[in-house]
């Protein structure tokens, strides 16, 4: 299977890890370019559009603040591709806000 992982730039060990876990069950895995990289803002978004496009499943490792990985989930639902969590970290203020509400 052809696998793309999109992300947080701040879980790049993370992505190498399991990409390796990936390629050693036979798996084909493209990792998207992260804010470090010496590519322009546009080029960057176009690379990682094209991995999306390539693969026949997108992953996510996030940590529910990069603005990126909101922009690569909204390619995902536009070329209708499925997704699987691979890790989505739970501490965040999305979670905060859903607590507090529940409160009541």
């Amino acid at each position: 299977m052809k696998i793309t992982l999109i992300g947080s730039t701040s879980y790049n060990n993370k992505f190498e890890k399991y990409k390796e876990s990936l390629e050693q069950q036979g798996h084909k895995v493209r990792i998207p370019l992260f804010d470090n990289d010496n590519w322009s803002e546009f080029d960057t978004c176009d690379y990682n559009r094209n991995c999306i496009k390539w693969a026949d499943e997108v992953h996510v490792i996030w940590d529910g603040r990069s603005q990126g990985t909101i922009f690569d989930l909204g390619m995902c639902f536009a070329l209708r591709k499925k997704i699987k969590v691979q890790y989505i970290n739970p501490r965040n203020f999305t979670n905060f806000i859903e607590q507090y509400a529940d409160m009541g």
